[in-house]
């Protein structure tokens, strides 16, 4: 199982929300490569970045900032980089992969324009992620602000059809509360996906890590945590060692 620290991005700082509330934001750090420099030292080969200025649709200057933080993280020996937040252009793909990422995570326009999702994964392939989150079984777009009117079954079987093979599903409603997983929530979109997905949300224990990675390879690629390790509930080579017990390898 892949654990991906996850590391926020506003205007260059490294954030977190509360149920991707932006009015309830908090800043742990001003500067991002010296934050995902700290996790590979500690053992992370993967680091999931959000351009959270991208997708709430902040203005230019804070979605440069982000941008350049997210090329310094980027050049990072020996961390690869997941990134999502506001991709909705075949130009930002290009843009993100000549940066460095080696997962390019899209939202919104998987959902909106699923012509362009088609063209997206024949075009570039296991570099893109399929990015759901829902609330109460309701896809939520834009930034997790507006409702899609559609089911979570519904988005993630039709992206599967489209040839997705990677997915982080985001439960919103447990998304920086540490309110712990959703085992169940997991095996159903896994099962849906035909594929293991990466989970998101909720985290809140070393037990929650092990719960995921007993689910197993079939059901969980990966997990992403974020405010756990930011107040100190555990260290980042703490939850490694907890994916290993948990029985899957990182």
């Amino acid at each position: 199982m892949i654990l991906f620290p996850a590391i926020d991005l506003v205007a260059g700082k490294v954030v977190r929300l509360e149920r991707g509330d932006r009015a309830h934001m908090k800043v742990y750090s001003d500067d991002p490569a010296a934050q995902a420099r700290a996790f590979a030292e500690a053992g992370a080969t993967w680091v999931h970045v959000v351009d959270l200025s991208a997708a709430l649709e902040e203005d230019e200057a804070a979605r440069a900032a982000n941008t350049e933080a997210i090329s310094a993280i980027c050049s990072i020996e020996g961390l690869s980089v997941d990134i999502g937040g506001g991709v909705r252009s075949l130009a930002r793909i290009d843009e993100l992969a000549a940066l460095g990422a080696k997962r390019i995570a899209l939202g919104t326009v998987l959902v909106r324009e699923p012509g362009f999702a088609e063209v997206a994964a024949q075009a570039f392939g296991d570099l893109l992620v399929a990015d759901v989150a829902a609330r109460a079984g309701e896809v939520r777009v834009n930034g997790w602000r507006e409702g899609a009117a559609r089911s979570v079954e519904d988005v993630v079987g039709e992206l599967a059809g489209l040839g997705f093979k990677h997915l982080v599903f985001t439960d919103i409603a447990r998304d920086g509360m540490r309110t712990g997983i959703d085992a169940e929530a997991y095996r159903r979109v896994a099962r849906i996906a035909g594929f293991p997905v990466v989970a998101s949300g909720g985290i809140s224990s070393l037990d929650d890590i092990r719960a995921l990675a007993a689910l197993g390879d079939g059901v969980i690629e990966g997990a992403i945590t974020g405010r756990a390790l930011y107040e100190g509930v555990f260290t980042v080579g703490e939850a490694l060692d907890a994916a290993r017990e948990g029985g899957a390898a990182c």
